[in-house]
Order: C-alpha cells, then structure tokens, then sequence
C-alpha cells in the first residue's frame, strides 16, 4: 500500500490483489488505480462483481471485452466467498494471457485468491503502524481545517485499535462537533468515541497483569454481553503465551501470527508482568474455558467471569 502510488506512476498492471484487515485501506487503494486508469464511458468500461453476482467464467469473460472508449476497462471484484478448483483453474488460465486494456483490482477480504498472489500485483491492506497511520489522521483534518492534539490522537488510535477504518468514520464526528473549536481534544474523543473490543481486551489483560481486581470487574461488567469476547482473550493470551516461549524477532512473530509488527510489540510489554509458567497455566484454564463452553457445560457470560477471576489468583 506504501509504495503503490510510486508503482502507478510507473505505469498499471493487468490484476491488483488487496488483502488486509482495513477496509479503508481497500478503499484508497482502489481510488489511485481508478483515477490512474481514466474511465471514460463508466457505464460500459467500469464492471463491478461482488458475492451475489460473481461467476469466474463471468469475471473472464468481462475481461476480455474491450474498453468503448478511452485506454482501459476496469474490473473491481469484492470479496467472494466461494472460489471451485475449476474458477481458480479459469482465473490462472486468464492471467497467462491477459488483455492489456483490462484492470482487474479484487478486493480479497476473505483470502480467496490467495492461489494467484504471486501471478499479479499485491496490495497489502494490513494496518499501518502508528507513525504512518498517524500521518494519514492529522491529513485527513488538515481538510477539515481541524487540528488534534497528540493526546488526542494517540487515544483515538488506541480506541479504535489502529483501524483506519474506524478512525475515518470517527473524524467528521469529532471534527464537527464544534464547528468553533479547531482543536479536537482527548477529553472530547473519550467521551464521543467508544472503545474497539480489541483495546479493551488490552485494557483488561494489563489490569489482570497488575492483580487490579476492581478495574478487571469494571470491564467485564461491560463486556458481559458483548459477542466473540472469549476469542478475543484467547487470541491475546495465546499471543501472550508465544512471545514468551519463542525467541523469535518481533516481526518474525507477527508475521507468524498475522499481526503487525507494533501488536507484538506492545504485548511484549505485558509479557513482563506474568511469569512462564502463569502464562502456561492460563493457556490450560483458556482451552478448558472453551471445551466447557463448545460442551454446554458453562454459559458465555459466566465463563467470562470464571475466566477472569481465576486469571487474576493464578
């Protein structure tokens, strides 16, 4: 995603993979490959395909058609759930022999297409690191003629878990709140943002890295009944458990784990605050949690607290 403006300057290509987990990212990069490609007649020369409509024969079939007008036709697929041996057999026959006044940009959410990756041009979507993410916000303002403190901006990136995504859609809120005030302030995104599950997971991992029994409580009062939570404290203890047993590099681990480089970073900082074999113990109680959860065993909502309180006297 860094580089792609650079490699359009440079001229298109024939397929453009997107994979990642911000959606915005999608979005952007979708629009640099647009304007690059200059539709004249949208209603013929630009095709879109989604999970409802999308046929591989279809989509290579739209691909052989020539533009009406001006230099290139431009294909946008997004996120298809279902790709056959034979489509993935049709698509790779297509790129082998592919018409040069066709763009094809796939929006692949789901990693369906996977099998072409390294036969087209690849668009990593995944979340920036703060710094470059950081850069995009104070941007994005800079349109708005808003301004945002640095307090501010780092709560915003915390509660929104560094998803551009979320972060998008919570600046015009923010930014027109008080047509007035240029500046956006830390008091005014905690009190009109709210808190991604994922950064609160966080919130409630160091609060039980601390032993802080009354903060731990007051999170998961607030997350009794939010879904998928369980999954969330697995995959944050499991990532917990790996850091602290493998002597890999940061960016060795989260490519491992699919996570960027800063997560791992960030967690590597908890990691300190429970030993080894705390950390092996809660891996044990966190695959019994969810045998006894899969078994009926226990209800979501009580094992969140029998969860908890056991992590935090272990």
């Amino acid at each position: 995603m860094k580089t792609l403006k650079t490699r359009l300057k440079n001229g298109l290509e024939n397929c453009y993979l997107l994979e990642g987990e911000d959606y915005y990212l999608y979005d952007r990069a979708f629009a640099m490959i647009k304007k690059t490609c200059n539709i004249a007649v949208p209603d013929f020369d630009f095709v879109k395909f989604d999970d409802e409509n999308f046929s591989m024969q279809a989509l290579v079939d739209s691909a052989e058609v020539l533009p009406l007008a001006g230099q290139y036709r431009l294909i946008v697929v997004k996120n298809v759930s279902k790709i056959s041996e034979n489509d993935k057999k049709l698509f790779l026959d297509y790129l082998k022999k592919t018409v040069p006044s066709t763009v094809i940009v796939i929006y692949d959410y789901l990693n369906k297409f996977d099998f072409a990756k390294d036969k087209v041009a690849f668009v990593d979507c995944r979340r920036f690191d703060k710094k470059l993410g950081s850069a995009v916000v104070v941007n994005e303002l800079s349109k708005l003629n808003k301004q945002i403190s640095a307090e501010a901006l780092d709560t915003l990136w915390d509660y929104c878990n560094g998803y551009l995504t979320r972060i998008n859609n919570e600046l015009y809120k923010l930014a027109y709140y008080d047509l007035n005030d240029p500046l956006i302030t830390k008091k005014l995104v905690e009190s009109m943002v709210k808190k991604d599950n994922e950064f609160v997971v966080y919130e409630l991992t160091d609060s039980l890295s601390r032993r802080d029994g009354d903060k731990v409580l007051q999170i998961v009062d607030k997350l009794a009944k939010e879904q998928g939570i369980i999954g969330l404290i697995t995959n944050h203890f499991r990532r917990l458990f790996f850091i602290s047993t493998s002597d890999m590099s940061d960016k060795q681990l989260a490519s491992l784990l699919g996570v960027k480089e800063f997560a791992i970073s960030k967690q590597r900082q908890q990691v300190k605050n429970f030993s080894r074999m705390q950390l092996k113990k809660i891996y044990t109680l966190l695959e019994k949690v969810d045998y006894d959860i899969k078994s009926g065993a226990m209800l979501q909502e009580n094992a969140l607290y029998y969860l908890v309180l056991s992590i935090l006297y272990i």
